[in-house]
């Protein structure tokens, strides 16, 4: 077995929103819940929106992991070991655009990635064994989606 020199992975843990910030080692009032809102509540964000349909087609599988793991060359992997790559699109941006945006879902070859190791793979393939792709097909900017009145889901 080749020894890798470095750092590896962080272990990650399971957060619950209620872990506060801390200053000099006394506890903030500013808890990791409010980060989450401050940062995640913008759905439509193309990079939070991908995520969000990784989380729901795991969910919609049953598969279950602590924590997401972001750098793996696919998304998900099923308990008998089939890798799943979930795509993302929208018609409508976070941002202003003078149209729909156009749908379309990439799954070109690639060099994959190992996290563990910090190398990208020789051979240049489809990463997943299967590919996954949401539309959040919503088109009228009006609540419950985009609006304050009631949550997406």
């Amino acid at each position: 077995m080749e020894l890798i020199e470095g750092f590896p992975p962080l272990q990650l843990r399971r957060k619950t929103g209620d872990e506060h910030f801390n200053s000099k080692g006394q506890p903030l009032e500013l808890t990791l819940l409010d980060f989450w809102q401050w940062f995640a509540s913008d759905l439509a964000n193309n990079v939070l929106r991908g995520v969000l349909a990784e989380y729901v087609v795991a969910k919609a599988l049953g598969i279950e992991t602590d924590v997401r793991r972001s750098w793996e060359p696919y998304d998900l992997t099923t308990s008998t070991g089939i890798k799943i790559e979930v795509k993302s699109a929208a018609y409508l941006q976070s941002w202003y655009h003078k149209k729909y945006s156009t749908v379309s879902f990439g799954i070109k070859q690639t060099k994959g990635y190992d996290p563990d190791t910090n190398r990208f793979a020789d051979e240049i393939k489809r990463q997943a064994d299967v590919y996954v792709f949401c539309l959040l097909k919503h088109k009228d900017l009006r609540p419950p989606l985009f609006g304050k009145s009631k949550p997406l889901l």
